[in-house]
């Protein structure tokens, strides 16, 4: 099934059906059917053909979807991104992808803009705001969907296995990487999740998760809609705020990574939610803590079942099941149709509870990553996909999450990878050596920390070292903390010693 088809499909057979709500404004599937094709209309007039790339920089909102609906119904490939990324980091995105349109909102317009001058293949740069408020020379969204037809756009040249979405998820080392993920790579994931979790047209979905991320955009829009239920987009968290929409508009499914659980446990005060509707709350994107799910439970009267999968992997691979045994600690049983094992460093399976890598295959395993084929190789060894993530898998086939991938940092439920910050730290003339880990944080997870060796009579102060990052970088990613030291632990080819180094710092343990 492409992409385009659980949109067609919606207009032809409930065409009345609410399928996105915002700020109490509801777009049916006939109504949302009419405007994507009026979009891969006037994207077609203007050039965008399949294989082409078009960039999402966005918040939450109903022009998300057209769009990425619109893109993928030309054969073209949708390239969302972290609308927080600065003019530096899009460029390489953009670039590398080879972006040829970029459509934004109007707070990122000016990131968008200032990227587009080093990128000459950048054709235009759309804004969702109105006319009066956008620049000379910048087309608004609103005048592309009233220039383009309402005919159904021609996906016979479409091949399921062709690239729908390239999604950039960072490395531990080097530049990120496009991770290509093809219609049936998307949508076999769709069928995978509403199989376990019972999805179907009576269910209202709770978006707060990012669009651009793909925890948000299978489980909240496109496995949503593949079901035919409506999903409530709401363009940031606010613990209340989330708990007033769930109440309101009678969210019977809501996904959300730790810290939001924790956040609306903590910040729900002596006021009596109702949370009655809520079937079903699912958690990703970090380890849910054990005793933050028990409390959640008891404090809402509901169940939080707990998954796991990365990007390239379209991304649910496990969850735990919401109608059998669930195992708090574990990410749960694979999805129907997906295969995880525990492998060793020879790419050999272990038995039981042996600890090891684990390992994916399945129809929801990307293609590869974009222009990248060594790195696709070794990620793709003997045809399984390597998280990078060390586990088990228990006698019942659980599977536990025991270490996370390399050195990781996971903030408010976003990846960060340190070898990005640790390359912008040695540009700065001060800069001798820089480790960047995470340290617990409450309410985020874990927050980064930059740790930095100075250059012989250098100087340089934590403030100045946070607005050298924040220029750089998105904020999100800025250490919330910078330590200066002598040195820093080396092994025996000069790499940093991590462990060493948190052991040093007393947060082995935390």
């Amino acid at each position: 099934m492409l992409l385009y088809e659980i949109i067609d499909r919606g207009a032809r057979e409930y065409p009345e059906r609410p399928a996105l709500l915002m700020q109490d404004k509801v777009i049916t599937y006939g109504a949302l059917s009419s405007q994507v094709n009026r979009l891969a209309d006037h994207l077609r007039d203007r050039g965008i053909r399949k294989g082409d790339r078009a960039a999402l920089l966005l918040p939450n909102c109903p022009q998300f979807s057209i769009a990425y609906y619109a893109i993928t119904a030309l054969g073209a490939v949708c390239v969302p991104a972290n609308p927080l990324l600065k003019p530096g980091e899009l460029i390489y995105i953009w670039g590398d992808s080879d972006v040829k349109i970029v459509i934004t909102a109007p707070p990122f317009l000016e990131n968008a803009l200032e990227a587009q001058k080093s990128l000459p293949d950048l054709q235009a740069v759309v804004s969702i705001g109105d006319r009066a408020s956008t620049p000379e020379g910048v087309e608004t969204f609103a005048e592309l969907i009233a220039s383009g037809s309402d005919t159904r756009p021609d996906t016979a040249g479409i091949d399921l296995h062709d690239p729908a979405v390239c999604i950039y998820t960072s490395g531990t080392t080097g530049r990120p990487k496009g991770a290509l993920l093809s219609h049936n790579n998307l949508t076999v994931n769709c069928r995978q999740i509403s199989q376990v979790l019972h999805i179907d047209e009576n269910d209202a979905f709770l978006c707060v998760l990012p669009l651009f991320h793909s925890f948000a955009g299978t489980v909240c829009q496109n496995a949503s809609l593949f079901c035919g239920a409506k999903t409530v987009l709401m363009e940031l968290f606010h613990p209340t705020r989330t708990l007033e929409a769930i109440e309101k508009y009678r969210i019977t499914l809501f996904a959300g990574v730790p810290t939001m659980y924790g956040a609306m446990l903590q910040f729900s005060g002596a006021q009596p939610w109702d949370y009655s509707s809520v079937r079903l709350n699912v958690s990703g994107g970090a380890p849910m803590p054990v005793a933050l799910m028990q409390a959640f439970e008891q404090k809402f009267n509901t169940i939080i079942i707990e998954g796991d999968g990365p990007t390239e992997c379209s991304p649910v691979t496990s969850v735990n099941p919401p109608d059998g045994v669930r195992k708090p600690g574990s990410v749960g049983l694979p999805l129907p149709g997906v295969e995880i094992k525990i492998f060793d460093d020879n790419d050999r399976e272990l038995p039981t509870n042996e600890i090891g890598e684990i390992v994916v295959r399945g129809e929801n395993v990307m293609l590869g990553y974009h222009n990248q084929p060594e790195a696709t190789a070794e990620a793709m060894r003997g045809g399984w996909y390597h998280t990078g993530d060390i586990g088990k898998i228990d006698e019942d086939g659980y599977v536990y999450i025991l270490d996370r991938k390399k050195d990781m940092i996971i903030v408010g439920g976003i990846n960060v990878y340190p070898r990005e910050i640790e390359e912008l730290l040695y540009t700065h003339p001060a800069v001798k050596d820089a480790a960047v880990i995470g340290t617990p944080d409450p309410l985020r997870g874990e927050e980064v920390l930059a740790v930095i060796v100075l250059k012989p009579d250098a100087s340089a102060s934590e403030r100045e070292i946070l607005a050298f990052c924040r220029e750089h970088l998105a904020n999100y990613k800025v250490p919330r903390k910078v330590l200066f030291r002598d040195s820093l632990p080396l092994g025996g080819t000069g790499k940093v010693l991590k462990r060493l180094l948190r052991k040093e710092l007393d947060l082995e343990n935390q």
